[in-house]
Order: structure tokens, then sequence, then C-alpha cells
């Protein structure tokens, strides 16, 4: 294997993009969890959802923070790394990301500050709108993001002229083949890692001096694991069924990412489920192969007897690397699948009334914490290596979109990324370390079996601690 500017630039660009999508992964579905907070808390006067908030809204500072950090230093890589990538898709590419800033970064920035620091500066509803509005810029985000990664792999809505990709279509180009499922896939997939985590420091915090913490910070951690196990039991099935039916788009429209992602070398009908195989991409073949008969033609077409593309039907240099795209995806599933079991697991015991007194689950959900994250990257890696040798699909290789530059720069700013990366994110996830550990503070003015039971006017807020608040009014004793 040559280290060549081509290999370095494409580890270059694989190191940073694993770092940053780690925090949008968790960012996306965190600002949603937060506005569901303080809305609860606005609903219900309860102060429990209150301090929830304040705890989670500090980590979401930091991590929003990092991810920032990290995208910008990725985005300069497409003209320092891939000038000749932007230089064909700047006409369609530039546009939409331009979109994802006036859209999305602009409203974020405009409401995070008031989110972050405007607690006691502004009135209840505006700055639970500000949240709202942060929630939505992330979604926004994504939404422009996913769009133009879906145009690479499903372009759409353009024409080549003079040797670069030029917009016809507008909605085409945006709305391409394979965008709306995978803008699903990708939010959703957001959403449960958020719920997972936030399950798995709650039941790290159940777990962890369950008898001399103060009831009414185990109160909070009890509630927030509730919560967070009710969304992962309702949209764990939901997200499986999305990635069945974006499957049948990529038996439409990637047919050789579909044959890599199955180890199917030759074309057939009844093909079995592989569940796991040895690929040889030398020899053509599978060594090991353990698959129930028939089945993967069902998962995949939907009938048993439904024809899958295999590998052989295009030359060698066609096909993307048979390796990382098979075991990625098949951890990605695997993983899907621990988070079913997950969620049923809690159904079976939120029956029995022993949900938040049950070690092996407390502790099951506590490993399950970075279970998101690695759904999120394998299924990147999957989708990624899988569009192989293109990196805009069918029209743009990837060796003929890298710059001109020596192995020798690309490799120094590659150290570089890694030392530097190395001490930011050291520091950063040191502090988001510190932060889980210590979890959220007690709820000093509720107690125990109150929590939640004393009736409050929707969207008003508890008197207890908010004397000589800009807005606030006495309520009568009850």
């Amino acid at each position: 294997m040559e280290f060549d500017a081509l290999l370095l630039s494409r580890i270059q660009f694989a190191f940073t993009i694993a770092f940053h999508i780690i925090f949008p992964a968790f960012t996306i579905g965190l600002a949603s969890w937060l506005a569901a907070l303080e809305f609860n808390w606005l609903r219900t006067g309860n102060p429990l959802y209150r301090t929830l908030f304040r705890f989670w809204v500090k980590v979401f500072a930091v991590s929003f923070g990092l991810g920032v950090v990290s995208g910008i230093v990725m985005s300069y890589q497409f003209g320092t790394n891939w000038s000749r990538f932007s230089e064909f898709t700047g006409n369609v590419l530039g546009p939409i990301i331009a979109y994802e800033v006036i859209t999305a970064f602009f409203l974020e920035a405009a409401f995070l500050g008031i989110m972050l620091f405007g607690w006691e500066r502004v009135g209840d509803r505006l700055h639970f709108f500000a949240t709202c509005m942060v929630a939505l810029g992330t979604l926004l985000s994504a939404f422009w993001i996913l769009s133009a990664n879906s145009w690479m792999q499903t372009p759409d809505g353009f024409a080549i002229e003079n040797g670069k990709a030029v917009p016809v279509d507008w909605f085409k180009a945006v709305f391409n083949p394979s965008f709306p499922l995978r803008y699903a896939h990708m939010v959703l997939g957001c959403y449960l890692t958020t719920a997972f985590a936030v399950a798995g420091m709650s039941a790290w915090m159940l777990l962890r001096h369950p008898h001399d913490a103060p009831e009414t910070k185990l109160a909070a951690s009890r509630r927030s694991l509730s919560m967070a196990l009710w969304f992962a039991t309702i949209f764990v099935p939901v997200q499986i069924l999305i990635g069945d039916l974006h499957g049948l788009g990529v038996l439409k429209y990637q047919p050789t990412k579909l044959a890599a992602i199955e180890g199917n070398w030759d074309r057939m009908a009844n093909m079995p489920l592989r569940l796991f195989a040895i690929p040889d991409e030398v020899a053509e073949t599978n060594h090991y192969e353990v698959g129930i008969p028939k089945v993967g033609s069902w998962v995949l077409t939907h009938a048993f007897d439904g024809v899958v593309p295999g590998l052989k039907e295009v030359p060698r240099d066609e096909r993307p690397p048979v390796w990382p795209v098979f075991f990625s995806f098949r951890i990605m599933v695997g993983i899907g699948f621990a988070m079913l079991g997950i969620g049923l697991w809690s159904l079976y015991l939120r029956l029995k009334g022993t949900l938040f007194t049950n070690k092996p689950f407390l502790t099951a959900a506590m490993i399950m914490t970075p279970s998101g994250f690695g759904a999120v990257l394998f299924g990147w890696f999957t989708a990624e290596i899988g569009r192989q040798p293109y990196v805009v699909y069918g029209h743009l290789r990837t060796a003929d979109a890298v710059s001109p530059v020596s192995a020798q720069a690309v490799g120094a700013t590659l150290i570089i990324f890694i030392v530097v990366y190395a001490f930011v994110f050291g520091f950063g996830s040191y502090y988001l370390a510190k932060l889980l550990r210590r979890g959220p503070d007690p709820v000093e003015d509720i107690r125990g079996d109150d929590l939640g039971k004393k009736p409050k006017r929707p969207f008003s807020v508890p008197d207890e601690g908010l004397e000589g608040r800009p807005g606030h009014r006495a309520q009568p004793a009850e």
C-alpha cells in the first residue's frame, strides 16, 4: 500500500469527519431533549425538569463548541485537499452549504446565547422559544448537510458543462432520490444517540451511591432514565423500518454498494441472509459463511425469490472495498438490535415495577451509553466507503477529486491534526466527563414521593427560589 497524497488525504478527511460527526450526532438530539425538558417544566411547574435542563444545557454547550471547531477544520479540506472535487461540484454543493450557514448556523447563533445565558434575563416563554429555535437550527443544519451528502450518493438535477456539474433543477438536486430516507434515518439516529447517552448516564447515577445520594438527585436520574427509555422503546423499531426502506433505495440506485454490504459476488435469487463471512476480494468468494437460506432476498427485495446484484457484474476497479463495508454494516445492525433489546427489556421491567432497581439492566443500559455514537459512525463508514471508487457516485472518481499536493504536505498536516485534536478534544472530553460524573444538582425544593404531584398552572413556574427574577409574580400558598 502506497501512502500517496490520495490515500493520506482520504485518511485525513476520515479522521476529521469521524471526530466531527460525534458531536452533531449528540447535539441534534440533545437540543430537542432540552426543548422537551423545558416544555415539561413550563407545563407542570415541576422543578425536576428545570434541574435536568440546567444540567444537560452545560453538556450541550461543550459538545456544540467542540462540534463547531471540528466542523471548521473539516470544511477547509475541501479547498486544501480536494480542490478538484470543489471545482466539479461547487456550482451545486456551494449554494447548498451556503443555505446551511444562512438558515441553520445563523439561527443557532442568534438564539444560542439566550438559551445558555438568558435564563434570568428574559421571560420564560421567550427562553423556551430560544431553545426551540436552537433545536430547529440543528435540524435545519442536518437537512442541508444530508442533502449535500445525499446528492453525492445519488446525484440528480444537474448537467455537466465544461467538466463541471451545473444545476438545472434545484428541487431535484436538494431532494435527490436518497435524501428523504437518509435524512430521516440520520436524524432519528441522532435522537437515539442522545436517548441512550441520557439513559446510560442516568443508569450510572442510579448504580453509583444509591443510598447516600440526595433522594431528589436520584429522582432526577429516574425521570431522565424513564423518558429516554420510553423514546428508545418507541422509536428503535421505527428506525429499523426506515433502515429497511433505505435499503430498498440502495438496491435501486447503488446496487454495487448493496452487493458489497451483503458480500454477494454473483447475481442471484434466493440469496441467503449472511450473518457472518470472511470476504475474499482476490478469489471473489466468501470463507466461513454463516447464513439463513433465502432470507437475504426477502430482506433486500421483500420477496424470497428476489434477485440481488453481484459484485462480479462490475469491473474490479468499480467495486468498493468489501471488507470494511461488509463488517461495518453488520456492526451497525448489531448495535441497532441491541438497542431494541434494551427497549423491550425496559418495557418488561416497567410492568414488574423494577426499572430503577434491576442492577443487571442498569449495568446494561450504562454499557450502551456510547452505542448511538457507534451506530452513527459505522453507518457512515458503510455509506461513504460503499460509495467508492466515486466521490460523486457514477460521475467523479475519488482519485480525480484530490488536489495536486504532495504526500509530504498532507502527511505533515495529518500529524498536526492528530496532535491538536488529541490536545483540544482530550481536554473537552475530560471536562464533559467531569460534568457527567457530577450529574444533576439536587432539587432542594421537592422531596421524594411528592415529585410532580403538586398541581401547577400550565406554563407557570414555581415560586421557590425565584424572588427577584424579572417577571416573577407571587402565587398564593396552597
